[in-house]
């Protein structure tokens, strides 16, 4: 065998599924043996729509997700998507073709340093050099791709390398043994938080990513301990939660910036500082923290811990429990936002003004979409309005990505997501900014057979910028274009489209559209007036103590 087919075996041996990518003169050998393997692979129509559903299959699965790109431009396209999976914790193997290594002395055609280039964006990378450590290079980014916290690697392959004969085998996956947190970390956090009058815990991707979500629930349950999540810990425990307070992560003061400003200790639980930055809740760096996650806390002078809590962050949370006791505490301060926070959601309930109110269009989302349904937001003011109003009964049914924040990820992530979890319904919810940057893809999804539904928020423009813009100068500027008509878009290319004109069309439209076969499309005019009327009572809340 050649060294391509000796690298696809040792993908095969990974547990490789699916690759996406785009077909290029460099990676020929490649894909010779792709067609003669396990392994489906899934033609795009650009390399960031196949590095963002590589992505998206990383985050649902725990497993890495690869794309494939020719050298050069193919190349570069990749890096939008491998990059928004590295900040977002997503294990993913990017693979490029490259310049025969006869001729990467010279100026050559195509050629750039693609380690050198994909080196700041992803844990680890290399170039396969000579075919007998193919097997070593694969096992090792898979390990590291995969090891929390996980993130992207990349292995760059010379045209002549891959050709060339190849002798070995894929090397067996190491065991992987939990890790436990040190005795007197617990001991010192059971402390801390018996000594608290009123804890709150914060909870991220990594409690998620560990599947920590029932550690977590029992937990706090047992403690009495109110809980917020990051806009990635979305699920981790129920939003119908007594002791749930939705979401964190707005740059504008909400409801729960008040139950912050009051703790007197945070219980930060597989929290990542990329997704939300420690200096917008503490910025002072006054609140005790402990920290409890599967690695070290990172260097933040916002962020410094009373105690680090390492290890299996379920295990870790069990012991802390057998040594706390809270009896006797008053009720925490916290929760008395809680009927606040339910009542300003229930509020647009009823509403049916048109264009649609994003709070009105994500609730009645929220009513259609099952407990374990996916919705995959794309970044925009959507995005914002997702996070804060949409809410989740179990861990991974709302995925945002807010370490990178990729614009254009929804699209192709509706297609990986529907790969991973094809009897469970999808909804990939997008700006009309972020969808005509990947819409390409919608022309995948129905050749690979992934109906999904993407709803579009349509507001002519960049609406999240055009809504800081508003903040910051009171005006905006350069914000604003047009759109095709999205409806005729969808059914040009073999799909369903539909378009809502008043509001009380949106649930059963849903409801049709996700009945269909092929992927389909709703337009739905958006009102983004709401996003500074947001501001302004977001400016007047006071917190009453």
């Amino acid at each position: 065998m050649n060294t391509a087919e000796l690298l696809v075996h040792c993908l095969e041996n990974e547990g490789v599924e699916y690759i996406f990518g785009l077909p290029g003169e460099e990676n020929l050998d490649l894909l010779e043996a792709i067609s003669h393997s396990s392994i489906q692979f899934i033609t795009t129509r650009h390399e960031q729509g196949a590095a963002f559903m590589a992505d998206v299959y990383g985050r649902l699965t725990g497993r890495a997700g690869v794309c494939l790109s020719t050298l050069g431009p193919g190349a570069t396209n990749l890096m939008t998507g491998v990059a928004d999976a590295n900040l977002d914790g997503a294990p993913l193997v990017a693979i490029t073709g490259q310049v025969g290594t006869d001729r990467m002395h010279i100026e050559s055609h195509q050629y750039l340093d693609l380690v050198a280039m994909f080196a700041p964006v992803t844990k680890w990378n290399a170039q396969i050099v000579r075919p007998s450590i193919t097997p070593e290079i694969v096992r090792k980014a898979f390990k590291i791709a995969q090891q929390e916290k996980p993130g992207a690697v990349h292995i760059d392959l010379p045209e002549n390398i891959a050709a060339m004969p190849a002798a070995g085998h894929a090397l067996k996956q190491d065991r992987k043994e939990k890790v436990y947190a040190s005795f007197k970390g617990i001991e010192l956090a059971a402390q801390a938080i018996e000594n608290a009058n009123n804890p709150l815990i914060l909870v991220g991707n990594g409690a998620i990513r560990n599947h920590a979500h029932q550690a977590l629930t029992e937990f706090a349950e047992a403690l009495n301990i109110p809980v917020a999540n990051s806009f990635m810990g979305k699920g981790v425990i129920p939003y119908t939660h007594p002791l749930a307070l939705w979401s964190v992560g707005l740059q504008l003061r909400d409801h729960i910036n008040c139950a912050l400003e009051h703790t007197d200790l945070i219980i930060a639980v597989g929290y990542d500082l990329v997704e939300y930055s420690p200096k917008k809740w503490n910025p002072q760096g006054t609140i005790p923290i402990i920290h409890i996650a599967q690695n070290s806390a990172e260097i933040d002078s916002s962020y410094i811990p009373i105690v680090e809590v390492v290890g299996d962050i379920s295990d870790s949370l069990k012991e802390i429990l057998k040594r706390t006791h809270r009896r006797g505490k008053p009720e925490p301060y916290a929760l008395q936002f809680r009927d606040e926070i339910w009542a300003d959601y229930q509020r647009y309930a009823q509403d049916d003004e048109f264009p649609i109110k994003p709070q009105k269009l994500i609730y009645d989302l929220r009513q259609v979409m099952g407990a374990d349904d996916i919705v995959i937001s794309d970044v925009g003011a959507h995005k914002m309005w997702m996070a804060r109003h949409y809410h989740c009964l179990q861990p991974n049914t709302c995925l945002i990505s807010n370490g990178f924040a990729a614009m254009g990820i929804a699209v192709p992530g509706g297609i990986a997501a529907k790969l991973v979890a094809p009897n469970r319904r999808v909804v990939a919810v997008t700006g009309d900014g972020g969808f005509m940057m990947n819409c390409q893809e919608l022309e995948t999804a129905l050749r690979v057979k992934t109906p999904f539904v993407t709803i579009i928020f349509n507001d002519g423009g960049y609406g999240l910028i055009e809504w800081k813009q508003h903040q910051h100068y009171g005006h905006s500027e350069y914000i604003k274009f047009g759109n095709p008509d999205f409806v005729k878009l969808a059914e040009s290319m073999g799909l369903k489209g539909y378009r809502i004109e008043k509001t009380a069309d949106f649930i059963p439209t849903l409801k049709t559209a996700l009945e269909q076969t092929v992927p389909t499309v709703i337009d739905c005019p958006v009102d983004y007036r709401e996003n500074l009327r947001f501001t302004q009572r977001a400016g007047d809340l006071v917190c009453h103590i």
